[in-house]
């Protein structure tokens, strides 16, 4: 087996942004920034969602976004669905004013 097929594993601490939760795990990311966790110094991986926040695991409802997507998603769909609305009730007053046009 060649040597340098695989990259290197180690433990990463992976920090959860949304809720501060820390733990390590093997991997083989290679982040740059290190942090010293229980007395031991580990490269750091920062991720915005874990099973410490994820509503499935938490239990609750809502998911805790602390980057906004999905704060963004609904305005962005809130939004298209209003355009459609729009659209529809123009095309609803175009035919009706067709309408009229041809009874005269």
């Amino acid at each position: 087996m060649k040597k340098q097929g695989h990259p290197p594993y180690q433990e990463v601490l992976f920090v959860d942004t949304a809720t501060d939760v820390k733990f390590v795990c093997g991997s083989t990311l290679q982040p740059k920034e290190k942090a010293s966790y229980e007395g031991k110094e580990y490269p750091v991986f920062r991720v915005p969602v874990s099973s410490a926040s994820h509503p499935f695991f938490t239990g609750s409802k809502a998911l805790v976004d602390s980057e906004g997507r999905v704060d963004k998603f609904k305005k962005r769909y809130v939004a298209k669905k209003q355009e459609q609305a729009d659209e529809k009730e123009k095309e609803e007053a175009k035919a009706k004013t067709v309408k009229k046009a041809k009874k005269k």
